[in-house]
């Protein structure tokens, strides 16, 4: 098999999973690996103070400006701009760090600043009188101390009311979230179970007998939400993978079937037509 898109875990020998960078020097020293595209196992937040440019996060352009924090979700294929300017911080952390129990990850995963049912998440700031400026100074001070036992939880928790503040903003700004209740939980259920399952299972019975819940109960809440049927979420993410690997990867089309679970190249192919009006080939030659 020919390379997959790159994956890049967090760096080895850190006492914890938890680095605030800065962003022009770690663009400089590691250009050849950051403005490729590529798969971070970890969570970025990129606190832009000046630049420009466009960055990608998995086909999505993301307009560098000023005064802007950008939240990039684990694993999605990062493209930092060979020509643009970064000037900023780097908030990086991983699910093993964030999550030390049940509620942290049950958090993480559905909140909004991560969660690709919506848009990528970006915050505008006054970088004079924001909270979220004191957070920062505060996390980049306890970093600077001598690790003790108390370290984890003072940084764990810095983080934490960081994202909640984040959220808090975000939402002043004008963000619409989707409504709490019985149709999101099964939604954020069906999302994860997808993600865990995509390339083998292909089959909304069979998402929906394993969270438990009938066919209609799962095509209730994802019409209700998104305006979308649970086939149509399944369809999505294949296509996204197809794409990512068709772009990022040198691998051959009867191998980007063989990944996504289809026995045949030929039906991959109809599959894809299908859903993007072109061929994978014209899709590849395109980019």
């Amino acid at each position: 098999m020919k390379e997959l898109i790159k994956k890049y875990s967090f760096k080895d020998g850190l006492p914890l999973e938890f680095e605030i960078l800065d962003l022009n020097k770690t663009l400089n020293s590691k250009r050849s690996m950051m403005v490729v595209p590529h798969r971070p196992q970890f969570y970025h937040i990129l606190w832009i103070e000046k630049g420009e440019g466009t960055h990608y996060i998995d086909f999505n352009p993301v307009s560098i400006e000023e005064s802007m924090i950008i939240f990039v979700p684990s694993n999605s294929v990062n493209l930092f701009d060979k020509n643009g300017t970064y000037q900023g911080k780097s908030i990086i952390f991983t699910d093993s760090f964030f999550c030390k129990n049940q509620q942290d990850m049950q958090y993480l995963h559905s909140s909004l600043l991560f969660s690709d049912l919506y848009d990528i998440a970006r915050l505008k700031i006054n970088p004079v009188y924001s909270d979220l400026k004191v957070i920062l100074n505060a996390m980049e001070s306890e970093l600077q101390r001598k690790k003790d036992d108390m370290q984890y939880g003072i940084l764990h928790n810095l983080l934490h009311i960081f994202l909640l503040q984040s959220e808090r903003e975000i939402r002043q700004q004008g963000f619409e979230e989707l409504k709490p209740g019985i149709h999101l939980d099964y939604l954020l259920l069906f999302k994860d179970l997808l993600e865990q399952k995509f390339r083998q299972e292909h089959s909304v019975n069979k998402y929906a007998s394993e969270l438990n819940i009938s066919d209609k109960q799962l095509h209730k809440a994802t019409t209700t939400l998104l305006d979308k049927t649970p086939k149509q979420i399944i369809d999505e993410r294949i296509i996204l993978e197809s794409k990512r690997l068709l772009v990022h990867s040198s691998m051959a089309i009867k191998e980007i079937a063989y990944e996504l679970g289809y026995d045949e190249p030929s039906n991959f192919i109809k599959y894809f037509r299908k859903h993007s009006g072109i061929t994978p080939s014209e899709f590849r030659a395109n980019y």
